[in-house]
């Protein structure tokens, strides 16, 4: 039998995903499962957009230009600026996905042997696609007790070496939830000019964040022009995963030329979708201000009830729809399998992501599950109760 290529076979299984047919079981044996593995909003669409894309004419579904279409890429340009981005139309690539955006970063910055340096924990797909490339990630490690704060300066310093091509952040984080601040933004824009390498920055959540705490984009930042790579999606600010719609965008005209030969082999990223997204970019602020504020009273939810279990650290997350929790227990691959093999409440349990595939440090995360807050206040209370009954009477529970 042909034998499939050592890149994929490398490639480690998605923690958000993995877990799938064990779900698919439990709901054969009439078992509700409360989804907290994966961050699908159940917020709606903004209906204006869907309408405008029912309502378009259509007779040839075409090519778009490469780079998207030149009204969507205006519509962005004008979007971001209230952002403070000063980005031009011929500065974006529109990409099938945020995973395409990502993609083009690493493919654009790095060839094979070349080295990615991430903070740790981070999102699962940046390990997945740069094993899949042959480019290594270096970690520094953030810990739950700080928050996930940004690691100190010198523990990049330590890991850069001349094979070093890049630094990538989540922020705010997937899957802590962390934001990060202006002064630790500048302290990496400084590093990465002081070793001359890339800065990239997935911003996809930069409209969840909450209280007082505000979102600061690299390309506010002073003299890093030339090194910043912002990557951003539809998916989540409007709640519409599945149209595959982000974006790649550099002011560095080099990388954008090199960007531009993936995106042309590509050939062009969806026509359909990107008339919903170009109408998505007109909706109102007041979607916002509602949306943010019902993930705010999930966020505090999910804070209280986490907090009044016994052994279970909860950090404060001031952004995106995500937590990094500690449990009592021995391994969180086993215990999130175990909640959909062997426990239910009421007829009821809860799908975890387990953290470990969101380290690449062998051994860390088997203590901590990613909880994503994107189902309504009703399932968030019965998912705790569960979580609460499953923690009581565990078979590996670690105190």
């Amino acid at each position: 039998m042909p034998k499939i290529s050592q890149r994929v076979a490398a490639t480690p299984a998605s923690p958000i995903r993995k877990l799938v047919p064990f779900a698919d079981a439990a709901k054969q044996r009439g078992v509700k499962i409360h989804h907290l593995n994966i961050g699908q909003p159940d917020i709606k669409t903004p209906a204006a957009a869907i309408q405008k894309l029912q309502t378009t004419p259509m007779e040839v579904i075409e090519y778009t230009h490469s780079a998207g279409t030149e009204s969507y890429r205006q519509k962005l340009s004008t979007f971001y600026s209230k952002y403070g981005f000063g980005i031009n139309p011929n500065q974006i690539i529109v990409t099938n996905g945020g995973s395409e955006a990502l993609l083009f970063a690493v493919m654009a910055c790095a060839d094979a042997g070349d080295e990615i340096i991430i903070p740790e924990p981070f999102y699962a797909n940046y390990n997945g696609f740069a094993i899949s490339l042959d480019v290594k990630i270096k970690t520094v490690g953030s810990t739950i007790q700080e928050n996930f704060a940004l690691p100190a300066i010198e523990a990049f310093e330590k890991v850069i070496s001349p094979r070093t091509k890049a630094i990538m952040i989540c922020n705010p984080g997937n899957p802590t939830g962390y934001l990060y601040s202006r002064q630790e933004l500048e302290a990496l824009a400084a590093l990465v000019k002081k070793h001359d390498l890339y800065l990239i920055a997935d911003e996809v959540y930069r409209d969840f964040c909450y209280g007082e705490a505000r979102h600061v984009s690299i390309f506010e930042l002073e003299g890093i022009n030339d090194h910043a790579i912002v990557l951003d999606s539809v998916s989540k600010r409007y709640s519409a995963c599945g149209a595959r719609i982000g974006v790649f965008m550099t002011k560095n005209a080099n990388l954008y030329s090199a960007a531009m030969k993936l995106a042309q082999a590509r050939l062009s990223p969806s026509s359909v979708t990107q008339i919903l997204c170009e109408a998505l970019c007109d909706t109102p602020a007041d979607y916002f201000a509602q949306v943010k504020a019902e993930y705010d009273t999930r966020r505090q939810l999910l804070m209280r009830r986490l907090s009044a279990m016994k052994g279970v650290i909860c950090p404060n997350p001031e952004g995106a729809f995500y937590m990094l929790v500690h449990l009592p227990i021995d391994d969180s691959d086993k215990f999130a399998q175990w909640l959909l093999e062997s426990f239910s409440h009421n007829n009821e349990t809860l799908m975890l992501a387990p953290a470990t595939g969101f380290y690449a440090t062998e051994g860390l995360g088997k203590q901590e599950v990613r909880m994503a807050y994107v189902l309504n206040t009703d399932d968030l209370n019965r998912a705790m109760d569960c979580l609460e009954k499953a923690l009581e009477i565990y078979p590996g529970r670690r105190d």
